[in-house]
């Protein structure tokens, strides 16, 4: 942890020196890739030992196969060759070396590789088998048009700025903020047409990255002084409950997921910190022209302290996770896209059996407050008033349920899980299942990949934050000029 923290304060340092004496104005696109790779190598070595070669041989591999297999089938050797040994490295160190610690957790790291190498694989897919117009606006606009270079490749999975942490961008954004391209093309957009007020800024990052350094900060602070007086074992101690009461228990059992929700807090927010020093992240302007560094932050923390669903918890966080997710698993997915999704991403997670137990209690949870909120959700919105109190009631379920369904991923351990849930007699399992008997779940009309019958709740609408709130689509590739593209964001824009 003190390595990890140690070398993304480093990492920070560095990308201040890449943006400034490295600024793509200033230094050729060869020269970025190089240096960003060579301290991304440089940073899992210092961090993780000779267990960083497993960084270079899964991409190399993966690289590879691209190029051997061809457009047409890699995608699928990709995945099955990168999840794979994800797997396998997670066996080898969970059950071989290390059970239950976090030495030497080079996996973590291995985690947001295998989502690039998946991810760009399917989007070279799409932009050179697939035809257009067989494409979802959101493929479409991700479509990579040209086999990246093996520099190119190893930059995007390697670079300093997200070895360690993530978190997932996207091909064509990477690229783009590497050629120095992303800030005009966001200031063209901001009106659907050039723009002269911004064409010639290069906005700060400064800000963006103070404030989301006094989040670290204040996380890291609760952290180190809340969590560990909260213990989330401590729901499973057998004197605790044997005497506790039934409300003290549920409300002991929120405030200690609570409590251990700031160490992802910081390591997120210094990842997103980490790429805007750098210059990456920049997603245009808002309607006051105030410059937007979210493009690929991977939480809203007030989003998720108060939400009042089970989706808004889940579109809120580990947000970059959830868009992998839903483009290389659920938009393709030919039967129950829901389940599938849900097991890839306990797959993608580990190998640990609470990750599974999660997992499999979040489809429950999942299908339980989609029914509800879709049957009765209605009734009490019409006065405000009632609103208030049904978002507060909401609220409260959303915490608990939320803290119910993640214990498991938190203890690990089979033997823990099922004495946490024992003692709960399986409340809210047997609570979701009667409410999927008696509240019919709402379908949609099947008809293409956008109109699933059940929708994750992470899942938003194309329409929607998908494209409008976290990706901020990037220039094209060398087959499609750069007018076409600012057309095919400005359409989604204005969707």
């Amino acid at each position: 942890q003190v390595n990890f923290v140690v070398c993304q304060l480093f990492a920070l340092l560095a990308a201040v020196w890449f943006r400034t004496y490295l600024h793509s104005s200033k230094t050729s696109p060869f020269i970025r890739h190089v240096v960003a790779t060579l301290l991304g190598l440089y940073l899992a070595l210092f961090c993780f030992g000779w267990y960083a070669l497993h960084f270079v041989i899964q991409s190399g591999i993966s690289y590879y196969i691209m190029i051997v297999i061809g457009v047409e089938n890699m995608h699928k050797y990709c995945f099955v060759f990168a999840l794979g040994y994800l797997t396998v490295c997670q066996i080898t160190r969970v059950y071989i070396f290390d059970y239950g610690q976090y030495s030497a957790d080079f996996s973590g790291p291995m985690m947001i590789i295998t989502q690039k190498i998946t991810s760009l694989a399917f989007e070279i897919h799409d932009g050179m088998f697939r035809k257009n117009e067989d494409l979802t606006p959101s493929q479409r606009c991700l479509a990579v048009r040209r086999m990246p270079s093996l520099l190119e490749y190893l930059s995007y999975n390697c670079n300093f700025m997200g070895i360690l942490a993530g978190p997932l961008c996207s091909y064509k954004d990477y690229i783009t903020f590497i050629e120095g391209r992303s800030y005009q093309l966001q200031q063209s957009e901001a009106n659907g047409k050039e723009d002269t007020k911004y064409e010639q800024t290069d906005p700060s990052p400064n800000i963006a990255v103070a404030q989301k350094l006094l989040i670290c900060g204040l996380s890291l602070f609760f952290h180190m002084t809340i969590t560990k007086t909260l213990p989330v074992e401590y729901n499973i101690d057998d004197n605790f409950r044997a005497t506790a009461s039934w409300p003290v228990r549920f409300f002991y059992l929120y405030v200690s997921l609570m409590a251990a929700r700031p160490k992802y807090y910081f390591a997120w927010t210094l990842a997103d910190a980490i790429n805007n020093a750098a210059g990456f992240g920049f997603r245009g302007y808002d309607k006051n022209g105030v410059t937007r560094w979210d493009l690929i932050s991977n939480l809203r923390i007030q989003q998720i302290e108060f939400s009042t669903s089970f989706k808004m918890f889940l579109d809120n966080w580990n947000i970059q996770t959830a868009l992998w997710l839903k483009r290389v698993c659920y938009e393709r997915a030919t039967f129950s896209p829901t389940i599938q999704t849900f097991i890839l991403s306990a797959i993608w997670h580990g190998v640990y059996p609470g990750y599974y137990l999660t997992f499999l209690t979040g489809v429950l949870m999942t299908l339980a407050a989609r029914a509800i909120r879709n049957n009765i959700r209605h009734y009490f919105v019409e006065s405000p008033a009632v609103k208030v109190c049904y978002d507060i009631i909401t609220w409260m379920a959303t915490q608990i349920a939320i803290s119910y369904t993640v214990v498991p991923f938190v203890l690990l351990s089979v033997k823990p899980s099922f004495t946490f849930y024992s003692s709960c007699y399986f409340c809210l399992h047997i609570a979701s299942i009667l409410v999927l008997l008696v509240f019919p779940l709402k379908r949609t009309q099947k008809g293409s990949k956008k109109h699933e019958t059940i929708q994750p709740v992470w899942s938003k609408t194309l329409e929607e934050e998908n494209l409008l709130q976290k990706n901020s689509y990037s220039t094209t590739n060398n087959s499609f000029s750069q007018k076409q593209e600012i057309t095919c964001r400005y359409q989604t824009l204005k969707q």
